[in-house]
């Protein structure tokens, strides 16, 4: 997908980089699959954010495909983070949301009360 200077995910530009567009590729066409590993360390903090995020993914036409739940690890280091994986109908509109001011607000509720690894990756 894009190049730039910014941080990348998996070969997937978050920020600052040539669209996908530009690059010639379909990306209205691709979903965009946001999965995230949490590790919350302030249960009680966390419900504020856990309590912003759904109207930000819904306002992006996001669909929660995990949001936390069970997990069993099948191979490699044992996983003991929170999953969460929503799918988005292309790649622009999960980064819409990643940079939305409605996800914005979330994330400041978030802070102090996790820690996140996230990622976008291209959906089939």
């Amino acid at each position: 997908m894009g190049t730039g200077d910014s941080s990348t995910a998996g070969g997937l530009c978050m920020e600052g980089c040539l669209t996908d567009s530009a690059a010639g590729l379909q990306e209205d066409t691709v979903a965009g699959i946001f999965i995230a590993f949490v590790n919350v360390t302030d249960p009680e903090k966390y419900k504020n954010y856990a309590a912003l995020t759904p109207a930000a993914v819904a306002a992006y036409d996001g669909e929660w495909l995990v949001r936390g739940g069970e997990t069993e690890t099948f191979e490699g280091p044992e996983e003991t983070r929170r999953v969460v994986v929503i799918r988005f109908p292309s790649v622009e509109r999960a980064r819409e949301f990643w940079t939305s001011q409605e996800y914005q607000a979330a994330k400041i509720e978030r802070a102090g009360a996790a820690e996140m690894h996230a990622i976008l990756a291209e959906g089939a």
